[in-house]
């Protein structure tokens, strides 16, 4: 999922003002908000959920997601319906209004909630939801309707539930020297399948082998470990989640359940070389058909580590090798569009640019790239993210170019 905060001291002290505020109020722990948050009984309200996305959402240049005691940002998602934004904060999803206004917030997380995607068709925010040291992996699905004040509890309100992600766990659990030894959550290990360090990347998109209709796409964080060559490829994997509410459990961290699809309807390869922590933010473009995977760069010199790669949406996985694993494997093998940076004795293609705090295509060329930084408020660390409007161009080596409000 990725600091650039805006910090001219008006903002601080204010900032401090607010955490002081949310403290003597209450509510568990505090989470303030910077001034440009503030709710305002006078805004106006969103757009009826009557009203086509293309006919009522105008984007604006900028949405703050705010400034709270949690972890960093890792993830964004739009309801441009409804005129609403979230942000994922590690422990702490947060809804505003297109003006960086809050609506409700969501406590209580202790794993890791990393990237986000909206799903027009059931109204839903999905996103990853990890517990290595559980050794269990979800998709977490937050009913955004439900979300209406600040500091609900995941566990105790009815605005979470869980799908767990059983091929996950196999591959993260995977004892790949046969020492019949776990090591648990490191990179400096032979275990872990394909150097599986849990999931990150989420979004909705169509089939990637090609037969169409909706999928949920859920991408591999991956260990950096430069020692190894059977790490050196995204992994991909893709679910119809239209059968889901069978699975769906309520969020228990004292006991985390295991219910969830057997195995994915499909599982896909990029090969751009071993990156940090694997795809970060995932994104599916409707107007060029392609997928957008921003990463933590990687470290092996004989790749480029690139920021940003682009898989060719024109192309249908394809079954090849998955170069570099201990025994001969064939799987369906993704192509990454042949644009861009282009390093030759790898062959990969990519762009540097931003987008591993949150990437979100409004399927038109624009993008809402986040920004995550931090604010001191009084002496504690404040987490801060915003949604930048951009267009796509194309240029390398940063593709994306800031944008003005709708037009």
């Amino acid at each position: 999922m990725r600091s650039r905060a805006r910090t001219h001291v008006a903002t601080l002290l204010l900032s401090a003002v607010l955490a002081s505020a949310v403290l003597a109020v209450g509510g568990g722990p505090a989470h303030a908000r910077t001034p440009s948050a503030s709710p305002s009984p006078s805004a106006s309200p969103p757009p009826s959920p009557s009203a086509s996305p293309s006919s009522a959402f105008r984007p604006p240049a900028s949405v703050d997601g705010g400034a709270w005691s949690s972890g960093h940002l890792q993830g964004t998602a739009i309801d441009r319906r409804r005129g609403h934004m979230y942000f994922s904060f590690t422990n702490l999803l947060v809804k505003t209004d297109l003006a960086g206004r809050p609506i409700g917030s969501v406590t209580g997380l202790t794993g890791h909630l990393g990237d986000l995607d909206f799903n027009s068709a059931d109204g839903r925010v999905y996103g990853s939801l990890e517990y290595k040291g559980a050794q269990a992996f979800y998709v977490a699905i937050f009913d955004g309707s439900r979300i209406t004040r600040m500091n609900m509890d995941a566990r105790t309100t009815d605005v979470l539930s869980t799908v767990h992600l059983r091929e996950v766990v196999r591959d993260y659990t995977a004892d790949m020297n046969g020492d019949g030894v776990f090591d648990g959550d490191t990179g400096n290990t032979p275990d872990h399948r394909y150097g599986c360090s849990g999931i990150d990347g989420v979004v909705f998109g169509p089939g990637l082998n090609g037969r169409g209709g909706v999928r949920l796409t859920v991408a591999y964080g991956v260990y950096s470990n430069t020692t190894r060559t059977d790490n050196d490829h995204q992994v991909l994997l893709q679910y119809d989640v239209r059968d889901w509410r069978k699975y769906e459990r309520p969020l228990s961290e004292d006991a985390l359940h295991t219910s969830g699809p057997a195995s994915p309807d499909g599982k896909f390869f990029a090969y751009t070389g071993n990156t940090t922590y694997g795809v970060q933010n995932l994104e599916y473009d409707e107007d060029s058909g392609n997928w957008l995977m921003a990463v933590y760069k990687g470290k092996k010199a004989a790749f480029p580590n690139y920021g940003l790669y682009v898989v060719d949406g024109s192309k249908p996985a394809r079954r090849g090798e998955v170069k570099g694993q201990p025994r001969p494997e064939s799987g369906r093998i993704l192509s990454l569009l042949p644009r861009g940076l282009h390093h030759e004795p790898s062959g990969v293609y990519g762009y540097e640019s931003g987008g591993q705090y949150g990437l979100v295509s409004l399927d038109d060329g624009r993008y809402y790239v986040a920004e995550a930084g931090t604010v001191d408020s009084g002496g504690t660390t404040l987490q801060t993210g915003r949604a930048v409007l951009h267009r796509w161009t194309g240029l390398v080596p940063n593709p994306f170019a800031v944008r003005g409000p709708a037009g």
